[in-house]
């Protein structure tokens, strides 16, 4: 799926969001995966101090994660591809 329709999806409020779909979005706003812990994939920005995690539950990101990395890009302004 086009990374600005899955940006549509997760902004609204849908609580079936696939991992996958969670991690493409982070990772179209510049965020890298630092490391996994267990089933923790923690994410991080050049510029931004929080990290963001997200979990995968049997295909599925947990929606209040999703809801901070959608917060987290808000507040910093965050643009898409913004260090491609």
């Amino acid at each position: 799926m086009e990374k600005k329709k899955l940006l549509k999806k997760l902004l609204s409020g849908s609580k079936n969001i696939r991992f996958s779909e969670a991690t493409t979005v982070a990772e179209a706003f510049g965020f890298k995966l630092d490391r996994i812990s267990g089933s923790h994939h923690i994410f991080v920005h050049p510029d931004v101090p929080e990290l963001v995690n997200l979990q995968e539950v049997k295909g599925k990101s947990k929606p209040y994660q999703v809801k901070q990395l959608m917060k987290i890009i808000e507040k910093h302004n965050l643009k898409i591809g913004e260090d491609e």
